[in-house]
C-alpha cells in the first residue's frame, strides 16, 4: 500500500501543479480580452483569432482545473444523505462512485475524443471563421484533461482505501490550500 500511496502523492502533485498553473490562464484571457477591446475601439482593428484564443484559454482553464478540484474534494456533491453517514460510509460511497461512475465516464469521454483530435490534427483543421485559429490544440484539451481527471480518480481511490485500512487520515476532510 505504501507504493500506491506514493503513486497517489505523485498524481496529486502533478494535478496540483497543473491546476495552479492553469488557474493563471483566466488572467491571461482577461488581459487578451482587454487588449483586444482597446485595440478594436481605439484603432478599429480586430481579428477572430483574438476572440478564439480567449475561448481556448477559458476552455483550458476549466478543463485542466477539474482534476485539481477533485484533489481538493471541492466538486459539487449532494450531501443530503451522505452528510449524515460516518466517514467510513462516505469513503465507501466515494469508492463506489469512483469505480462505477467517475472512472468509466472520464475514460469513455477521453477515449471517444481521440478520433476527433486525430482527425483535426491530420486535416490541419482551422476555424471556419476568417482569421481563426487551428483547432487541434483545443481538441487536445479534452483527452488530456479527462485523462488527468481519471488519474486523480485513481489517486482518490487509493486514499479512500488507505483511510479504510487506517493508514491515513480521512482524505475527504476539508483542506485549506492556497491557489
Amino acid at each position: 500500500m505504501s507504493t500506491l500511496l506514493q503513486l497517489s502523492r505523485l498524481i496529486d502533485d502533478l494535478n496540483e501543479r497543473i491546476g495552479k498553473l492553469s488557474s493563471w490562464l483566466i488572467l491571461l484571457a482577461v488581459v487578451i480580452c482587454t487588449g483586444n477591446a482597446l485595440i478594436r475601439y481605439t484603432f478599429n482593428l480586430s481579428s477572430n483569432a483574438w476572440l478564439e484564443i480567449q475561448w481556448y484559454l477559458n476552455s483550458a482553464m476549466f478543463l485542466l482545473v477539474a482534476s485539481y478540484t477533485l484533489k481538493l474534494n471541492a466538486h459539487v456533491r449532494i450531501d443530503v444523505i451522505a452528510g449524515k453517514l460516518s466517514s467510513r460510509s462516505q469513503a465507501w460511497i466515494d469508492i463506489f462512485g469512483s469505480v462505477f461512475m467517475l472512472l468509466p465516464a472520464v475514460l469513455i469521454i477521453a477515449w471517444y475524443s481521440l478520433p476527433s483530435l486525430a482527425n483535426s490534427f491530420q486535416l490541419h483543421e482551422m476555424s471556419s471563421d476568417s482569421g481563426g485559429l487551428v483547432r487541434w490544440p483545443v481538441r487536445l484539451l479534452i483527452p488530456l484533461s479527462f485523462g488527468l481527471l481519471a488519474l486523480q480518480g485513481v489517486s482518490e481511490l487509493i486514499k479512500r482505501a488507505a483511510f479504510l485500512q487506517g493508514l491515513i487520515a480521512n482524505p475527504a476532510e476539508p483542506r485549506q490550500e492556497a491557489v
